[in-house]
């Protein structure tokens, strides 16, 4: 009998919960609580979620959300501050674990990362996977297997959690189309809602919109790209080569709302010294800045503008950064600011 030939797959493998797993693996009489990780681990000081265990999930607490109200939604969770450090050592050690499997391994953060893998037996080979993260790290992962890092990364959700799930074009439109275009990875909620306004609300509907149509109200090239990944189509190469930052921020969430333009301004050119430093670390100038401003209760928004050249001049960048603060709601309290600063590509 012959043996089926060996193809090339995308496999994305991603760690389950893992800032809250690499937590029980540290303090073990937390396994099967539910567990937050955020800001520094009090909920009554204002701060975001990092992470929830699967039993805080069902909650309804989950990443992103103000840590005030997860305390809300579970008084007796287990609430822990972020320990980057300790995150940063349990990731290298399952990267050096996946690339140790003799494959291209792009990372693509902590927890996740796309191998390119040549192989007959995807699905043996996300279990080899799963088997030796688990046995280096005691950590549970899921992999989504694709012919595309599209389709690989939205596998995943479906396997997760400790699971495998394959999504090629043989099932795309099978699994995904009528589905809300907000599932695919790319798509957030404001893109969902402009694609709604043209009548565009499954990624069926998406893969057969005409792209001149999409060109026309998103723009010559995200509308088109947007139609591409309805269709499940991404020519992305796995590579191994570094991730390299293009920007470097830094951000303040206030325990008290900040009021006034004086106050904000000189936070805004505090925060811009800080960012300053992060980009001379690496040698590169920045070449844009970029404003954050989260107004109370949780509205936020962003603003940006080119510098006039590259630069590492304090003065230039704090100026530009205060500058933007022109463009706020002086009106509106203040809970969060943030600076970020475009940098110069790596030489």
């Amino acid at each position: 009998m012959s043996t089926p030939p060996r193809r090339r797959w995308v496999l994305h493998v991603d760690l389950d919960q893992f800032i809250a797993a690499v937590e029980v693996l540290r303090h073990p009489e937390l396994r099967g609580r539910p567990v937050v990780v955020g800001g520094r681990g009090d909920p009554t000081e204002r701060a975001v979620v990092s992470t929830a265990s699967y039993e805080a999930r069902k909650f309804g607490v989950g990443s992103g959300m103000p840590m005030r109200i997860a305390a809300r939604k579970i008084p007796d969770a287990v609430f822990l501050p972020v320990d980057a450090e300790a995150y940063m050592e349990v990731s290298a050690v399952v990267m050096d674990t996946l690339r140790k499997l003799d494959v291209v391994v792009e990372v693509m953060g902590w927890d996740e990362a796309f191998l390119g893998v040549e192989t007959d037996d995807p699905e043996a080979f996300a279990r080899t996977i799963h088997d030796a993260v688990l046995e280096a790290t005691g950590l549970h992962c899921s992999v989504g297997i694709g012919d595309n890092k599209l389709r690989a990364k939205i596998a995943t959700d479906f396997g997760k959690p400790q699971g495998i799930y394959r999504l090629t074009e043989a099932n795309w439109f099978a699994v995904m189309g009528e589905r809300p275009t907000d599932a695919l990875w790319g798509i957030g909620k404001k893109t969902s809602k402009k694609l709604a306004a043209l009548g565009i609300n499954t990624v069926r509907e998406l893969a057969d919109a005409s792209d001149q149509e999409l060109a026309a109200t998103l723009g010559p090239t995200m509308g088109p790209w947007y139609a591409r990944i309805g269709r499940g189509i991404d020519l992305s190469p796995v590579s191994a080569e570094p991730w390299v930052a293009r920007s470097h921020s830094r951000e303040t969430t206030f325990q008290q709302n900040l009021a006034g333009r004086e106050a904000v301004t000189e936070e805004i050119r505090r925060l811009a010294a800080r960012v300053r430093e992060d980009i001379l670390a690496e040698n590169r100038k920045a070449v844009r800045v970029a404003l954050k401003v989260r107004y109370a209760p949780f509205d936020t928004h962003t603003t940006s503008k080119p510098l006039p050249e590259p630069t590492f001049d304090p003065d230039v960048i704090a100026d530009a950064a205060a500058a933007l603060v022109d463009r706020l709601d002086h009106e509106r309290e203040v809970r969060l600011l943030g600076v970020r600063l475009e940098m110069t590509p790596p030489t």
